[in-house]
């Protein structure tokens, strides 16, 4: 079992900056990857950033949406059994509630919600105009 916990949410302007959490607990051993996916109202939810380590090494890949590339930064804080999203350049169109999500497959799809096994809460982000 893995539990996943986002935290940083919140208001800001746009061209601001804010810095997502996403606490892990649990079984954080198998987990293979962790993802960052957002939903607004009215739309589906889509794939933002993704972080995943290599076997055998503690080389890491990551994997961002073509709409966040550029803006958004994914990395993980294994002291603290942490993953994070660094998000500058916020633009309002960004404004969506964020999950963080865990897979513990060791292949498949990053950007696919169904490849993920385990998901947090959520945490809102708005961004003003």
């Amino acid at each position: 079992q893995v539990q996943l916990v986002e935290s940083g949410g919140g208001l800001v302007q746009a061209g601001g900056s804010l810095r997502l959490s996403c606490a892990a607990s649990g079984r954080t051993f198998s987990s293979y990857a962790t993802g960052w996916f957002r939903q607004a109202p009215g739309k589906e939810r889509e794939f933002v950033a993704a972080i995943n380590w290599s076997g055998g090494s503690t080389y890491y890949s990551t994997y961002y949406a073509n709409s966040v590339k550029g803006r958004f930064t994914i990395s993980r804080d294994n002291a603290k059994n942490t993953v994070y999203l660094q998000m500058n350049s916020l633009k309002p169109d960004d404004t969506a509630v964020y999950y963080c999500a865990a897979s513990t497959r060791p292949s498949g799809s990053v950007v696919v919600p169904g490849w993920y096994s385990y998901w947090g809460q959520g945490t809102q982000v708005t961004v003003s105009s």
